[in-house]
């Protein structure tokens, strides 16, 4: 399923239009994101589920980070449910503790999802906690997810400290599966440093994502590019990059120290 996914993508047209369009891949009901710290994970589930609403599906982005106060998705609610995207997360979002609410709104998402009636287009999208400590959350909403059509898209960063080795990577990647009960089933590759990423950066980025998709197994999904430097370049640079299924993504999450 993820390969329809990256061949969704890649059939949408070149990456300089794809720039200026709702620029997505197919989503199944249930996408859950998952990743090393600081990856980007939050930035990308955010730009998934508001184009999602823009083709006019019924999203609900869950933030299930019960562990890190910075870089929460339900930080950027009022941008999100603007754009018609409902926003589940903790009571207390912005500190470390769960809610038996959020369980339950968490249970009602999903189901919602799994009994849609034809022609409705109801997907979940699930911005999970960062490393294993922070997939635990998402281990109790396992057996739920593993029974409907569903995807969990790996998020790597080339720059990302401890995960700079395809091997750290993979490791990181067991790590997480084995607390979140659940099995990859695709790489998106989000190499960036932050303000200071450039068409360079993520060019370099391409043999790290390339080797962590083949020592997995998993297909690569997509590659995110900030859209600001999608506009600046042809399809032909990005392959000569060998950047595959180019995503342009708006940057909306930023450090709260202003870096």
């Amino acid at each position: 399923m993820a390969e329809d996914m990256a061949n969704g993508l890649a059939e949408g047209g070149g990456a300089a239009a794809r720039a200026s369009e709702q620029a997505l891949f197919p989503l199944s009901p249930i996408t859950v994101v998952i990743g090393h710290y600081g990856v980007g994970k939050t930035n990308f589930a955010i730009n998934l589920a508001l184009d999602a609403a823009k083709r006019g599906q019924e999203v609900t982005l869950v933030d299930l980070d019960v562990v890190n106060p910075y870089f929460r998705s339900s930080d950027y609610r009022d941008t999100m449910e603007s754009a018609g995207v409902s926003v589940v997360s903790p009571v207390f979002a912005g500190t470390t503790l769960d809610s038996p609410s959020l369980s339950g709104a968490v249970y009602t998402a999903i189901e919602d999802a799994m009994r849609q009636e034809d022609g409705e287009r109801k997907c979940v999208v699930i911005d999970a906690g960062g490393d294993d400590v922070g997939a635990t959350a998402l281990g109790r909403f396992a057996p739920r997810i593993a029974a409907q059509r569903h995807e969990v898209l790996y998020v790597v960063n080339r720059y990302r400290n401890l995960t700079q080795e395809a091997d750290e990577a993979i490791g990181l990647l067991a790590e997480i599966e084995a607390k979140a009960c659940l099995r990859a089933t695709g790489i998106v590759g989000n190499s960036h440093l932050k303000q200071d990423t450039t068409d360079q950066t993520i060019c370099d980025s391409a043999p790290f994502v390339s080797e962590v998709s083949e020592a997995s197994g998993l297909p690569i999904v997509c590659t995110t590019v900030p859209k600001e430097i999608v506009g600046q370049k042809n399809d032909s640079f990005w392959e000569s990059c060998a950047i595959q299924n180019v995503y342009p993504v708006q940057v909306y999450v930023r450090t709260p120290w202003g870096t």
